[in-house]
């Protein structure tokens, strides 16, 4: 089992819901980014999704996008987000932490050594949101076989013919988009994610989170009411790129934890 397996397996022993954050490698410099990781888990986060920077980030709304940018205008690369990896791993040996993004920076370095960097830092598993079932070989079998989760996207318009595609390969947990749109475009609503949740629950023994939409701790304790666990990117990359202080950040993260624990 891995650390994904082993956290949500806790967390359901503890009648807990998970929360799950992102943010993003580099952003808005190397510094202070890792000093925002390294505080994640001592703020409540139970799962941490670390954005691989890239110059076309088609799924995200303008904050990721531009803490990407701003990343990759520092001078970030993938070898500074796998040294940030194994920073936070030497740091906290249990705490999941999944790489997200798109498949260009991985291709470009090649898959194999990819693979092979990531699992060496410690990462647990993977979000690559522009790859489809449909191209499981690429990506999806290999991670698999080097021991690395696959985490799929479910959204609004996962109908029961196609979710089926979907689960297969998928491990660690489901990420259901609950919104159609790009990243912090709207905001999540419970009374319409809970029917899409069961609906996925249904179809897989795997946990399901809930991400895209959710930026305030009412709406993260209303979701994990619903589901496994919330997701927040948008809301704590807001307050990033503001130029917050790292420890109102991780405050205000603190209570995004705390709400999505309350909503079990």
């Amino acid at each position: 089992m891995t650390r994904i397996g082993k956290k949500f397996a806790a967390l359901e022993a503890e009648g807990r819901k998970a929360f799950v954050t992102f943010i993003m490698a580099g952003d808005p410099d190397a510094e202070t980014c890792e000093r925002v990781l390294l505080g994640l888990p001592d703020a409540g986060v139970d799962v941490v999704e670390l954005g691989m920077p890239f110059t076309d980030p088609m799924a995200d709304g303008p904050a990721i996008q531009r803490a990407g940018q701003r990343a990759l205008d520092g001078g970030h690369t993938m070898d500074r987000t796998l040294a940030l990896a194994a920073s936070f791993r030497a740091r906290h040996p249990e705490t999941p932490l999944v790489l997200m993004g798109y498949y260009n920076p991985i291709y470009s370095r090649g898959v194999e050594r990819f693979l092979a960097d990531a699992k060496a830092a410690g990462v647990d598993g993977l979000i690559v949101v522009d790859l489809p079932p449909e191209e499981d070989d690429e990506l999806c079998r290999p991670a698999l076989a080097a021991g690395l989760d696959f985490i799929r996207l479910a959204t609004p318009t996962t109908d029961d013919r196609r979710l089926p595609k979907v689960l297969t390969n998928t491990s660690g947990f489901v990420y259901y988009v609950s919104i159609t749109g790009i990243t912090g475009s709207a905001a999540a609503s419970a009374a319409t994610v809970g029917p899409e949740v069961a609906r996925i629950k249904a179809a897989t023994p795997l946990p399901v989170c809930v991400g895209f939409g959710i930026r305030t701790a009412a709406a993260a304790r209303d979701i994990a009411g619903v589901a496994d666990g919330a997701v927040v990117g948008s809301a704590i990359v807001e307050k990033i790129g503001a130029g917050e202080p790292v420890g109102d950040i991780l405050a205000f993260v603190r209570g995004l934890a705390d709400a999505t624990h309350a909503g079990a």
